[in-house]
């Protein structure tokens, strides 16, 4: 053989040319005129005045933001307990092959067509007492319901909303995790007689470890980012019970019209989710090598 090398054409690199030009004009520009406006006070267009640090230290000390920082972990937490576990809970349910998967899966998915302002509109007739089927009901039975007077009645409306709205999410990626794995595996446990609670342990639930990381730190973001639905639905009252992050930051850089903080507290927001999604990642691929080794000596 010839001991020449082949010559490397770097020139492809120029394919990628407007990727980094498209990243560039819709995230990168937009995030360094947030930190821009971050660390100075806008008084006008032609006036503003470098004040570093001080709007950071602001909004950390906003005690109204603390709060809606806990109520968004919250909402976040019980999403994610909720959903996580019924998606995969109806994605075993859902028929494997055939034309039944086919109208199964078109009928779970029909929810997440529906625009975000809608969802919200739905459920806020939905929820009502008067012409409402749900708040109807509820009053009907006897159960005193009404998420525009009650803090915890406004707060379990938008979690069964979104848990609505977004479990045929998971169930899909759960769907697909399922479909992926081989009949061998199934074959092997139909001959060592293992229960379908077995199958679920070892093959099932190991096998769908990739989707349903995507499905937590999908479903993690958006509700921690969740916006549209709550303020169609409620407002964001009663009173602040179910005002998240995002309205609180709607509220700073629109209602207000104080940029400064708002684009403060814009990468503070930024970098929470950051850190809470490496923090949630990494727990995840924790418990599945703890997992895995434990099932190896087994």
């Amino acid at each position: 053989m010839s001991g020449t090398t082949k010559p490397v054409n770097q020139k492809a690199w120029f394919l990628i040319l407007p990727v980094l030009l498209c990243v560039a004009f819709s995230a990168i520009v937009p995030l360094m005129t947030v930190v821009n406006y971050s660390v100075q006070d806008i008084i006008s267009p032609e006036r503003r005045v470098f004040v570093g640090t001080e709007w950071f230290a602001a909004v950390m000390r906003d005690e109204e933001l603390h709060a809606a920082l806990w109520r968004q972990l919250t909402f976040s937490l019980a999403v994610l307990l909720v959903e996580i576990p019924l998606g995969i809970l109806l994605a075993l349910s859902m028929p494997a092959q055939g034309w039944k998967a086919s109208a199964v899966l078109v009928l779970v998915a029909l929810s997440l067509l529906i625009p975000w302002n809608v969802v919200g509109t739905i459920w806020q007739i939905y929820g009502r007492t008067d012409i409402g089927l749900l708040g109807h009901t509820l009053q009907k039975l006897g159960i005193d319901y009404n998420y525009t007077g009650s803090a915890s009645d406004a707060w379990l409306t938008v979690l069964v909303m979104d848990v609505w709205h977004w479990t045929p999410l998971v169930a899909l990626l759960a769907f697909a995790g399922l479909r992926s794995i081989p009949d061998a595996y199934y074959q092997a446990a139909r001959i060592d007689g293992a229960s379908k609670f077995a199958v679920f342990r070892y093959i099932q639930l190991p096998k769908m470890r990739g989707v349903l990381m995507i499905a937590v730190l999908l479903r993690f973001m958006d509700s921690f980012m969740i916006y549209t639905e709550p303020f169609v639905l409620t407002g964001g009252g009663p009173g602040n019970a179910t005002t998240f992050l995002s309205q609180y930051l709607t509220t700073k850089a629109v209602g207000q019209f104080d940029l400064g903080p708002a684009a403060a507290f814009s990468l503070i927001y930024f970098f929470i989710i950051l850190l809470l999604c490496f923090i949630l990642y990494n727990w995840m691929q924790r418990v599945g090598t703890t997992a895995k080794e434990g099932a190896g000596h087994e």
